[in-house]
């Protein structure tokens, strides 16, 4: 998993309220065995004006230019921000992966459906609670001046608007560790790995019959 420390970048505003897993990526592009290539297809309902549906290329869809992320004033985007509870509906992982895939590295929002906000920490996204009101200020200086970017510290746990205000935002500390060190659940379980084989020896010294269970 990608590490998340310092994060500057454009933003792209998401001004829609009740943002589920569907809308984010739609079901039939869950038929897909890969963990990869999703990002294409992100708000694809929304994106483009025909129907979309796996293994059609980008060039031969129709894009819809009143969608906010084919504006090219939102282009190269790598914070999301959102309105309250994004990510509602199924708890398809396949989400985050879109979002992240596309190029989004953070998204904020004055609230996230609980399940859609554990697995962006398991993806490498950082979502990031912030009160109604700052969330309204932010959109409205995000439309107001075009190219704007925020600086997200994760390690200070702050946003810094452009003139050098810094907003500070709550994340769990185990997360937050997570994050910084690019360790997924499969990455924190591998550090323990002189550990795990070191149990497994001793397992098969003393439980000989239990070999076939074994895995070099």
């Amino acid at each position: 998993m990608q590490k998340f420390t310092k994060l500057q970048g454009l933003v792209a505003p998401m001004d829609r309220e009740n943002v589920d897993t569907d809308a984010i990526i739609p079901k039939q592009f869950l038929k897909s065995i890969k963990k990869t290539g999703f990002g294409v297809n992100l708000f694809d309902e929304w994106r483009y004006l025909d129907h979309g549906e796996p293994g059609i290329p980008e060039s031969q869809r129709k894009p819809n230019p009143d969608f906010v992320l084919n504006q090219p004033r939102y282009a190269g985007a790598s914070t999301l921000l959102a309105r309250k509870n994004f990510g509602c509906g199924s708890s398809r992982e396949h989400a985050p992966w879109a979002l992240d895939q596309y190029g989004f590295r953070a998204i904020i929002a004055p609230s996230f459906a609980d399940i859609f906000f554990n697995n962006c920490f398991k993806n490498g996204l950082l979502p990031i609670v912030l009160p109604a009101a700052t969330v309204a200020q932010l959109f409205d200086e995000v439309h107001a001046f075009p190219g704007y970017q925020l600086t997200i510290d994760l390690e200070r746990q702050v946003i810094v608007r452009p003139q050098g205000e810094e907003i500070p935002f709550e994340v769990q500390a185990f997360r937050k560790y997570c994050l910084l060190n690019g360790f997924d659940d499969i990455g924190l379980t591998l550090r323990q790995s002189d550990k795990i084989r070191a149990f497994e020896a001793q397992r098969l010294a003393t439980k000989p019959w239990l070999a076939h269970t074994m895995v070099s």
